[in-house]
């Protein structure tokens, strides 16, 4: 590759002017390390084509001269999937340019927009005609569209609304060879073959680089209630949570639990933070209720579903939100979980999941199974109870060395969470990638036939193995 280098910049300059292409090292630097720190590569070049055209014709042209392609949206990503390698052999591409959004059909709710379009912005433009965009997630002022479907995201919202797949109506990508494979316009029923988009939701860029989406909109929130309470053990929460999606159906439209340590946490490192409940519980569930209909009685059937969950010895106290401050209150302590965890000094985290009905036994075995098998560790699990989706923490002994202990030890903890995670059936990755920090993990433990038949389509896809190579399957060409 290093001697392609020479005539690819200036064909590559040429082609996307100097707005487009830099290799200037201070306007590189951001882009090369992944927000979280772990991982810094190099890049021939950084491109920033304009449109989807420039997309397809500097794909072309890396096509040509045999380089490596890394596509990047808010470079918010949380397994390193954005990031390239240190051999500075391949060209950084980031699709913040495409940021174009289409007007929005009101009658259809639904919206065009570029990849490069930041989550938040998509929901400001939703809001402004009544509707909304449903999904969120913490990095909304960062994360963009074109990394929200290759990494197919999930967010606090799925459990009523799905992850990034089920938003997706139409899709616009770039494949290896710089052809541009559109199919923007939604159809309730076409049965003529394959559902071709569903192959680039979810494969991280290695299949061909999304530039565009038409995506599903929702009816604006009217009313909301956000309830909080305290519970002995995650099997209450599971209850709960049956309960809750009993009676309130598409009111539900967000369950998350954490346990007591993980509160404690947040109360002593988040300033000002309060709990919600005068006394410790053992478990906490964080629940909240939508509606569009401004008529709707939410607070009523909130209290209704705390009050037999109270009587049933379901839960032990609750708290409902009495006001939008107290509502973000709530979700906040939720939401510095990770922060206050990070706080305690070295861990690994996990992003797993399980099937739903047998999440809160897979908990209550993995924590104790974990701390017992690494004296001195802490185990954590939070998150999304109702998608059968926790993020599991664990904390190293007290004087480990973060950045070394995650680099010994910390490895073989999570290869015992990944091997407990498979061994009950579910995934090393709920809603964060693969990316390259869990390539090998996905290798050593997935399904040989589901990994040779991913390992086919990329192979006929990226004969090559030119686009984001080392991340999901793989390095160079992932053919497992």
């Amino acid at each position: 590759m290093p001697g392609f280098e020479q005539p690819f910049l200036p064909a590559a300059t040429e082609l996307l002017g100097p707005r487009g292409l830099t290799i200037d090292p201070e306007l590189m630097g951001p882009w090369l390390t992944d927000w979280r720190g772990r991982y810094t590569g190099k890049a021939i070049a950084l491109a920033s084509p304009a449109d989807a055209g420039e997309v397809a014709a500097i794909v072309a042209l890396c096509a040509r001269y045999g380089i490596a392609i890394v596509p990047q949206g808010g470079n918010s990503g949380m397994s390193g999937g954005a990031t390239p390698d240190e051999s500075g052999a391949a060209l950084l591409l980031s699709l913040r340019r495409l940021n174009t959004i289409g007007e929005v059909d009101l009658a259809a709710r639904q919206v065009s927009c570029g990849a490069g379009v930041v989550l938040q912005n998509l929901h400001e433009a939703a809001e402004k005609v009544g509707l909304r965009f449903p999904l969120t997630l913490g990095g909304k002022g960062s994360a963009t569209v074109g990394g929200l479907i290759s990494t197919n995201a999930g967010g606090s919202q799925v459990l009523r609304h799905g992850s990034m797949r089920a938003q997706v109506l139409g899709l616009e990508a770039v494949l290896a060879d710089g052809q541009v494979w559109s199919a923007l316009t939604p159809l309730k029923k076409d049965n003529r073959g394959f559902d071709l988009k569903q192959l680039f939701i979810g494969s991280e860029g290695t299949l061909g680089i999304v530039t565009a989406a038409t995506l599903k909109l929702e009816p604006a929130v009217a009313q909301r209630c956000v309830l909080w309470a305290g519970l002995a053990s995650i099997q209450h929460a599971r209850q709960l949570l049956l309960m809750a999606e009993s009676a309130l159906g598409n009111a539900l439209e967000g369950f998350e639990v954490l346990p007591q340590n993980c509160l404690d946490a947040v109360l002593t490192n988040v300033p000002n933070a309060r709990s919600p409940l005068t006394a410790p519980h053992g478990w906490h569930a964080l629940i909240e209720l939508v509606s569009s209909d401004p008529a709707a009685d939410l607070s009523g059937q909130a209290e209704q579903l705390l009050a037999g969950a109270l009587s049933a010895g379901v839960i032990e106290d609750a708290a409902i939100a009495v006001s939008e401050a107290q509502a973000e209150a709530f979700w906040t302590l939720r939401e510095s979980i990770s922060g206050a965890l990070r706080a305690k000094g070295a861990a690994v985290q996990h992003d797993i999941s399980v099937p739903v009905a047998r999440m809160a036994d897979f908990v209550s075995f993995a924590i104790p199974e974990v701390e017992r098998t690494w004296p001195g560790c802490g185990a954590f699990a939070f998150g999304h109870l109702g998608d059968g989706n926790v993020h599991f923490h664990v904390t190293a002994p007290a004087g480990a060395v973060r950045g070394i202990w995650e680099e010994g030890p910390g490895k073989s903890v999570s290869q015992m969470v990944h091997d407990l995670v498979t061994q009950w059936h579910g995934s090393i990755s709920a809603e964060h990638g693969i990316g390259q920090m869990k390539a090998g993990e996905l290798l050593r433990l997935g399904d040989p036939v589901t990994l040779g038949l991913m390992g086919r389509v990329k192979a006929a896809l990226d004969p090559h193995g030119l686009l984001n190579p080392g991340k999901l399957l793989a390095p160079r060409g992932g053919n497992a």
